[in-house]
């Protein structure tokens, strides 16, 4: 069965690099496209229901207009020539609880949004982006703002090691139609004393040979991991970072907190693409 993305734009210059990435991921293998825009309309006090419902369907019918027009310029501009795609607009309060609702209540397989720039966290993924990752139970792809269109080609898999065999099996989902090549990285803490690298090589034993490369690399105590994951991303050039999460634990503030006294600004080149471990 084809693919389901959905692709969610504000309409702004930055948003367009998560189009671009989608654009890109279809061009390597047959995917659906789905192009959304969530809005949000204030109602008058002074209006009745009817002016109000009114207001709404010409918004509705505007908002897709502009919808239409905004992505096919980057279709033309890309010289691709649009197929599979659909093109929605909803309204709501909230525009993070809109696309989680549309994207699960319409069985998409992933939800791709760009990411608002370098900085601190809010900055670097956006309000939206960051409530995505922390509350979608949708796989989401991040795009960062500054992020170059290229072939998807080589997968990095960040992995804990507490359910590598499905995870890996999703991640291999998701490579092998693009044709793309896995690395599988694993950090050991420094209280760590099992060596997992025999227990990764079985892991990958069943999938075809030189599809996936392992490594296990040790952290040390004054190591701060999103530090090792971009010395890593830097070494391996990957198309796309993958890791995978417990919602619940506020991964991401884990990620990119290391205390309270210290703000690290991450500058992501790289997109990611986050699995709820609990979907």
């Amino acid at each position: 069965m084809m693919k389901k993305i959905l692709v969610t734009t504000d309409f702004s210059i930055r948003a367009k690099t998560g189009l671009r990435f989608a654009i890109q991921l279809a061009s390597q293998q047959d995917v659906e496209l789905t192009f959304f825009y969530s809005y949000h309309l204030m109602k008058p006090t002074i209006w009745s229901d009817a002016d109000f419902a009114s207001f709404k369907k010409i918004e509705a019918e505007k908002n897709l207009k502009k919808l239409h027009q905004y992505v096919d310029s980057i279709y033309k501009n890309k010289g691709i020539i649009p197929k599979n795609i659909k093109y929605v607009v909803k309204e709501g309060i909230f525009a993070d609880s809109n696309i989680r609702e549309y994207a699960l209540n319409n069985h998409f397989d992933f939800i791709c949004v760009s990411t608002r720039g370098a900085g601190y966290l809010k900055k670097i993924l956006g309000t939206t982006t960051s409530s995505l990752i922390n509350f979608s139970a949708v796989p989401i792809i991040a795009i960062p703002h500054n992020y170059r269109t290229t072939s998807i080609h080589k997968l990095l898999y960040l992995s804990d090691f507490t359910d590598v065999d499905n995870e890996l099996e999703k991640v291999m989902d998701f490579a092998k139609p693009l044709g793309a090549k896995v690395i599988l990285l694993h950090f050991n803490s420094p209280s760590e004393i099992l060596d997992k690298t025999s227990k990764i090589a079985e892991a990958v034993k069943k999938y075809e040979k030189g599809s996936v490369d392992y490594y296990c690399k040790d952290l040390k105590k004054t190591d701060r991991l999103i530090s090792k994951i971009n010395e890593y991303t830097t070494l391996y050039k990957p198309s796309l970072l993958i890791m995978f999460t417990k919602q619940n634990r506020g991964f991401i503030e884990k990620i990119f907190y290391g205390s309270q006294s210290e703000n690290y600004a991450f500058n992501a080149k790289v997109p990611l693409l986050v699995f709820n471990k609990m979907a």
